[in-house]
């Protein structure tokens, strides 16, 4: 089983990236370092210093409109995304929708057989080419406010009155997003407007679809099938969802059937580059029941659990 998170979530954690958002700040109490050099006690009657808790982000990062807006453009048009499956768009014309931090796009795979994402926007006055919500397929990507129409592969195929005029088709385009499908057959997304995105997918995911614990659980991607897809809607900023899925602090309370597949007493977690692995020792009983669980965090809005 495969279940894949996307859509508003993720922490705000920019792993090896030097234009991080989130700092950590040490604070070290003056008594703390008093007792650590001996002075104002004896060592004998010193007691341990205790570590402090770590803080949460300022509340004001969850809710300001102005840090949406800088996350937004220094987040989520900066960095690889992590979508969807390419079995999803399986077929010649099929396309999926969607909306991540404001940004309306699709994904669509060409006759040739290339998966493409472009900005679900028209070249000529912005209008959606794609209109319905969720997946479908189509045989051309069609504008229906003045009738421009495009290629499965974005190329401008119609403009309208253009004819006659001086006006260069191959200029005129959906504009592509950066695409990328994985080992496993995964597709990631970049944003980044340039030739080439700032950040490369190996900075932040190189060998993410190659992890040891697949190989060793006996894991193949292409031993999977689509079943089925759902959608929650959710009121909250997508740091939220974020600290949810990464901590494990509330597991036992508010996941009271979570023993059954995920062993808590030795759950931890690996920072590697832009990404968290979660892992737990499965119990003998829980890999009798085919239930050794992988999660992975991709940042900033995607998870994944396979078992």
């Amino acid at each position: 089983m495969v279940d894949i998170k996307t859509g508003a979530t993720m922490a705000c954690r920019s792993l090896n990236d030097q234009k991080t958002l989130c700092k950590i700040t040490i604070i070290t109490m003056a008594s703390g370092l008093l007792h650590y050099f001996t002075f104002g006690s004896s060592t004998k009657d010193a007691a341990p210093v205790k570590e402090l808790p770590v803080r949460a982000l300022p509340a004001s990062w969850y809710t300001s409109p102005a840090m949406y807006e800088f996350e937004r453009r220094a987040i989520f048009t900066r960095r690889w995304l992590f979508m969807t499956h390419s079995s999803r768009v399986k077929n010649t014309g099929d396309w999926l929708r969607y909306n991540v931090a404001g940004y309306d796009f699709i994904i669509t795979r060409d006759r040739a057989g290339k998966v493409n994402a472009f900005h679900n926007v028209c070249r000529h006055r912005a209008y959606p080419v794609v209109e319905k919500e969720g997946s479908g397929n189509a045989k051309i990507l069609a504008c229906r406010y003045h009738g421009w129409s495009y290629g499965l592969n974005g190329k401008l195929a119609k403009a309208p009155g253009y004819q006659d005029l001086e006006f260069d088709k191959e200029q005129n385009g959906l504009f592509p997003i950066h695409t990328q499908v994985d080992r496993n057959g995964f597709v990631w997304v970049n944003m980044d407007a340039n030739e080439t995105p700032e950040v490369s997918f190996e900075e932040h995911f190189e060998n993410v679809d190659m992890q040891q614990r697949y190989v060793e659980s006996g894991i193949n991607f292409d031993d999977y099938e689509l079943d089925h897809t759902y959608q929650l809607d959710g009121h909250y900023n997508w740091k939220i969802l974020a600290d949810n899925f990464n901590e494990c602090y509330h597991c036992p309370t508010t996941h009271p059937d979570i023993p059954a597949f995920l062993n808590l007493e030795s759950f931890d977690s690996d920072l590697k580059d832009g990404h968290i692995q979660h892992h737990c020792a499965p119990t003998e009983e829980q890999v009798k029941a085919g239930v050794n669980t992988h999660s992975t965090y991709y940042f900033p809005n995607s998870s994944m659990s396979v078992s």
